[in-house]
């Protein structure tokens, strides 16, 4: 165990090499063929410090996903990770990779270019020291995790049937390195109203406002936000109306929504998909869907995160903690059908924010804490009533 830690140590050049590498290369999750050239380099570098059985999986919407399968065994492990960012292409040139002291800065390091640096480099410790695992392990890499996964959810939900345990590399909760051991669930909304147009200042009793109404479902929306529940509902974008001196005849909003309690996503989304006009003249349409569900801390995701905190405690001198995190992840797919343990990517800040960044120093330790943790979960089944 502790060489694996020293010789993942030795191996932070060479980690940070390769983090530099993918942040050159763009990969906004619309821009297909951007992140198609990013996920090439990937392939370049897990082929280099990998050995296993590498699949493109083909994507005519968003950027191809790679497959990568080591091992072998009746039980999986899936390693799930996403190679798309929020930042449109450009961005290189006002947040350029770089470094300052022990923090690397630039587009995507944090969320989540570190993060599959140290699932590679895990996976390619734990084949060097030759370490036995009884388990397959499945490393899935997606393109479309910031815009809803909704081209690679069937093959996340696939990869998580057949799996006993996932490890997602989502970056941690916060700077201290907490992982995630519970999500929100997320929903996202459209509404559009339509009215009836007419001359403000003319016949304004002929027009039937539909901001006049959204402003009133808006309040009635922002009254569902319950924080003692971990309920949240909001609209954070609204547009409507063609000019001061009309009544506006359509009116449109965007709604996000956060959940903590399957039951509480129950109640709320029912109400949101439901929303009825105030007065008559007036239409209501509503779409959209909950994206991702909420991801429960369970007692198999809790002594999941309790082998991962014995092991950082042994042998990385480590007080790992867990938390909730109000954002959702791919790992809130998988835990609906096996235990998952969230947050353990890089270790920084700035995630979607010009201040991006991770700690260097951590990247070698992370990657020992993913490593060991995969060969514990390979080799030991976590009993029900351990």
């Amino acid at each position: 165990m502790l060489e694996i830690v020293d010789y993942l140590q030795k191996q932070k050049g060479e980690m940070l090499q390769a983090l530099r590498v993918l942040t050159k290369k763009e990969s906004p999750s619309y821009e297909k063929h951007l992140v198609d050239k990013c996920g090439k380099k990937l392939v370049e570098i897990v082929n280099q410090y990998v050995d296993g059985r590498t699949e493109i999986i083909e994507n005519h919407s968003f950027g191809n996903q790679l497959r990568l399968e080591l091992g072998e065994g009746e039980e999986q492990i899936l390693v799930l990770g996403h190679l798309d960012t929020v930042w449109p292409q450009g961005t290189l040139k006002q947040m350029p990779f770089g470094i300052v002291g022990d923090k690397a800065f630039g587009p995507g390091v944090f969320d989540m270019k570190a993060g599959l640096v140290q699932g590679i480099f895990a996976l390619h410790a734990l084949q060097t020291f030759q370490v036995p695992i009884k388990k397959k392990v499945v490393f899935l890499v997606t393109t479309d995790e910031e815009i809803g996964s909704s081209s690679s959810r069937a093959i996340i939900e696939s990869e998580a049937k057949r799996s006993k345990y996932v490890l997602v590399l989502e970056p941690a909760a916060t700077p201290r390195g907490e992982l995630k051991t519970a999500r929100k669930g997320v929903g996202a909304f459209q509404i559009k109203i339509t009215g009836q147009a007419a001359h403000a200042g003319i016949e304004p009793e002929k027009g039937i406002s539909a901001i006049e109404e959204l402003a009133k479902q808006i309040l009635y929306l922002h009254d569902l936000t319950d924080l003692q529940k971990g309920t949240t509902v909001n609209i954070g974008m609204i547009q409507g109306g063609i000019a001061t001196n009309v009544i506006a005849a359509h009116a449109e909003a965007e709604l996000d929504v956060r959940i903590e309690r399957p039951e509480e996503m129950k109640r709320v989304v029912p109400l949101i998909e439901g929303l009825s006009p105030t007065q008559e003249g007036l239409t209501i349409e509503v779409s959209g869907a909950v994206t991702r569900p909420p991801m429960e801390k369970t007692p198999e995701i809790e002594k999941m995160f309790f082998k991962a905190k014995e092991i950082a405690k042994t042998y990385l001198d480590l007080d790992l903690e867990d938390q909730l995190s109000g954002g959702g992840s791919d790992g809130s797919i998988t835990a609906q059908y096996a235990p998952t343990l969230d947050g353990l990517g890089a270790v920084g800040d700035g995630s979607h924010a010009d201040h991006e960044h991770i700690i260097i120093s951590q990247m070698p330790v992370r990657s020992a804490l993913l490593a060991l943790l995969i060969k514990e979960l390979g080799e030991q089944p976590i009993r029900k009533n351990a």
